[in-house]
This record gives C-alpha cells, structure tokens and sequence, in this order.
C-alpha cells in the first residue's frame, strides 16, 4: 500500500489561519501589530525569493513587515549597526537575517547580536540552550514545522525510535532535541555513521536533512514508517531544466513507509509559517502575556 502522503501546505495553512486570528487579537490589544524584521544582504535569487513570500505571508497573517536589504559589499559593522538598532525599536519583536551572509561577515557573530528575546529563527546560543535544557524559547523554524507533520501522523510519540539523518545546528540538532521533548528514543546520524541502511532501518521516525537528492533509498525504509524529508535539492534534467528532489528516493520509500512528506509541498511551507509564529510569540512574550494554544 502507498504511503500517506503529508501535506505540509494544509498544515501550513492551518497554522497560518490561527496566528492570524491570534494576531488580530494581540493588535486590537495594543494598538499596533507585531512586528518582523527581514534583513537582506547581497543578492542570491533564492533568498530574495524566500524573503519576498515571508513579507508576503506577514503581512496576509497580520503582522507588521520591515525589509532591509543591503549590498553585499555590506560590511559586518555595518550590519551589526543595523541590528542594534532593530533591538532597540519596540516596534520590531523578531529579527531575521537572511542566510548565507558573504563570506567576510562572521554569521555566528550576527547571530549572537540579536536579542534572544527577538531570535525568531531560533539561532541564538541562549535559544540553543534554553531549547536542550527543556526550557521555553524560540525553536528554530525548520524543525519545529518537521515536528508538527510528524504529529499530525503521530499525536503521542511515547517510546517511538526516531533517527534524524544530519546534525546541522540549523536542523539535525535541534529536531533531536524536539524528539527527545516528546520522549522518543533518538538517534543521530551523519556521513561518520557505520552501517547507515541498518541504522535507518530502526527508525519509526525518520527525518532526513543531508542535503543531497535521493540520498536514502527506499530498502532502508523501515515498513511503515513516518518519514520527514527536510532536503530541498535543485537537479538539472538533460533538457536543461530543473526540480527539486529531497533528500529520501520519494517513490522507492513511498512503497514501503506509512507516511511521507513530498518535495516540494512538504516541510518547506512549514518554515515560514512556524516563523511567524515565533514572531507572535515573541510579540507576546515581549508584553508579558501568554500565547494562546497554537
């Protein structure tokens, strides 16, 4: 039987509806909407995309958009002037600094300077540690959007074996940690890991984010798993033109597990509404309120 597929746009969408409403709320409350920062640097076509949907989606949810591109010849005390002022401005409750920055600005540099109280993508070591200690703070996008399609398949996860395939700081790390918060038995995998296949092959969950297309096939698919597939690879077709492949060998796995996400339609649609939902939290927590349920 075909795996279930999972629908990250209805998901997505579903979440968007409530941060609107939660949204509309919190601005009848105050007088004004919450408020996202977007800083550009440079200009790679696939992040001036990315940021145009996230304005777009904003402001269809409510929330007030501030854009600030700069060149990239945008030097790193530049963009730190930038930012300080963004943390000093009660109208902006999250900050986003668009990712990859040019090689001579220090991102981890970037990232440390914005407010942790402001760190919508969840980036800053007081978010990073705040997230492994169990405690409340702003969890990075990716996996947070990862962890809700797993649970519209799973509600209760008790015991689960789960194996995240990737131990970026951006996805790998913290998905782990979200799995463990909900008492999965989790393992971490990586390009060192002996016996890959048979290590997946455990997984009840599986989330691949390697960054490269059709890396796990589907003879490694454990029958009638729930499989998350984080990867976004642009290929070239002979014709000379391109799609975008995840990083599971979608119609091998599809064959064997339970339920699986697509790519395109899957985790990405997730990304950007979990981010506006840690801009209200933000919001929210900025005034000293608690978030309603979303």
């Amino acid at each position: 039987m075909a795996a279930k597929k999972i629908d990250g746009k209805t998901v997505a969408a579903e979440l968007r509806a409530k941060v609107a409403a939660a949204a509309q709320q919190w601005t009848q409350r105050h007088g004004k909407a919450p408020g996202l920062a977007v800083v550009l640097v440079g200009n790679d076509p696939a992040s001036e995309v990315y940021v145009r949907n996230k304005v777009r989606q904003s402001e269809e949810c409510g929330i007030s958009s501030y854009e600030y591109k700069r060149d990239a010849s945008c030097s790193e005390q530049e963009l730190l002037a930038l930012i300080a002022s963004l943390n000093a401005n009660d109208a902006v409750h999250g900050i986003l600094v668009q990712l990859p920055l040019p090689k001579h600005i220090n991102t981890a540099v970037i990232l440390e300077s914005i407010l942790p109280e402001k760190d919508v993508d969840g980036f800053h070591p007081v978010n990073v540690g705040r997230l492994s200690s169990g405690m409340e703070g702003l969890v990075p996008c990716t996996p947070y959007g990862a962890m809700a399609l797993i649970q519209s398949v799973h509600p209760k996860l008790d015991g689960l074996n789960a194996v995240v395939v990737g131990r970026s700081n951006i996805v790998g790390k913290p998905m782990a940690q979200l799995l463990l918060a909900r008492n999965c038995t989790v393992t971490i995998a990586h390009s060192r890991t002996r016996d890959l296949p048979e290590v997946v092959r455990q997984a009840d969950i599986l989330v691949a984010a390697v960054g490269q297309s059709e890396f796990i096939r589907g003879d490694w698919i454990k029958p009638g798993a729930c499989v998350i597939d984080v990867g976004i690879n642009r290929v070239s077709a002979a014709d000379g033109s391109t799609r975008l492949l995840g990083d599971v060998a979608f119609d091998e796995a599809s064959n064997v597990a339970g339920a699986i996400t697509p790519v395109p339609g899957g985790v990405g649609p997730m990304t950007i509404a979990c981010l506006l939902r840690n801009t209200l939290v933000a919001a929210t927590q900025s005034r000293g309120e608690t978030l309603p349920a979303i």
